[in-house]
């Protein structure tokens, strides 16, 4: 019996940014002794392999992602004297060589379930081939030639009855023959969305639709802004309406507490009474009057009766 083949991977992924670092893992079962990682030079024969890691240790490091580095990458591993077979291959690629092409859909913006979408990849550079991918399924990727179309290089994807399964976001690269696994930045991302069945909550019909987008969040904040910039300005301009009423009846009110004031009468003391019940007897100062009362008789006959005492009247003088 043959030992089960080990399953090699890269992390963070085999699409790696030019001068990025990446792992190499290979994975085989607990009794594994020693692990080999090798990459197969095409168009080598495939016993033809250059050995780069051998040791207990099952990860190989790359520290910055070159072009040399590109290409297939097998491991296995020995347990006690036997080694395992290496079917799983791993295509490690560089992205960022080149200027990104575009990605745009020829079956317009909507398409109906069932229905053929053609995608179509376009660059000004001269490409021998376009990729296309999908970016929750690294297993996806189309590669075909390209050819001469208006002053460049284009390609299209056909893509037969399309179902829910093919809702996703697709990119596309290039490339050239001589660097198979030298790819250019990717395309700005053309996303295929399935609205939802006829009668569900929000949806309008059973439609699968074609969005190309730079991203998805960019637009969101986009949107964010266009919609919060007039609803600033008009909470500034109620803040501003709110503090002129406000300053504005404060004003007239303070301009009517002082006409009362001025038409207010002034407060008159009484003078009827005894004085010593409006003031204080400090303030309340007595003058006393004397009246001479006329005789009875001619002036130049004195009056033989007695004078009749003096009357005396007190006046009250209160001073204010």
């Amino acid at each position: 019996g043959s030992l089960p083949p080990p399953v090699i991977t890269a992390q963070p992924g085999s699409m790696v940014l030019c001068n990025e670092p990446v792992t190499i893992l290979c994975q085989g079962p607990p009794e594994a002794e020693v692990y080999e990682i090798y990459k197969v030079e095409e168009p080598e024969p495939r016993d033809r392999r250059k050995l780069l890691m051998a040791g207990r240790t099952n990860t190989l490091y790359i520290q910055e992602m070159k072009r040399e580095k590109t290409g297939l990458y097998r491991c296995s591993y020995k347990s006690g004297e036997r080694w395992s077979q290496s079917n799983n291959i791993l295509h490690l690629v560089m992205t960022g060589s080149y200027d990104k092409p575009s990605l745009s859909s020829m079956s317009g913006p909507v398409v109906a379930p069932g229905d053929n979408v053609t995608l179509q990849c376009f660059s000004r550079i001269k490409f021998d081939a376009f990729i296309l991918t999908k970016d929750d399924a690294p297993q996806f990727t189309q590669r075909q030639s390209s050819t001469t179309q208006d002053n460049g290089q284009q390609t299209t994807f056909q893509m037969d009855h399309v179902t829910s399964t093919q809702a996703g976001t697709y990119r596309c690269y290039g490339a050239f023959s001589k660097d198979p696994y030298v790819w250019s930045h990717p395309s700005d991302p053309l996303q295929l969305q399935r609205l939802g069945k006829g009668g569900e909550k929000g949806s309008c019909s059973n439609t699968v639709s074609f969005f190309a987008a730079t991203d998805h969040n960019q637009t969101q904040n986009h949107h964010g802004i266009l919609i919060g910039f007039p609803v600033a300005i008009v909470l500034l301009l109620l803040l501003f309406l709110l503090l002129f009423f406000i300053l504005r009846h404060r004003h007239r009110k303070a301009r009517n507490n002082a006409t009362e004031t001025k038409r207010q009468p002034e407060a008159v003391e009484p003078m009827d009474g005894p004085a010593s019940e409006a003031r204080d007897p400090q303030d309340v100062t007595y003058f006393q009057v004397a009246f001479n009362a006329p005789t009875h008789g001619t002036a130049s006959a004195p009056s033989l009766l007695p004078k009749p005492a003096q009357a005396s009247e007190y006046a009250t003088l209160v001073l204010r």
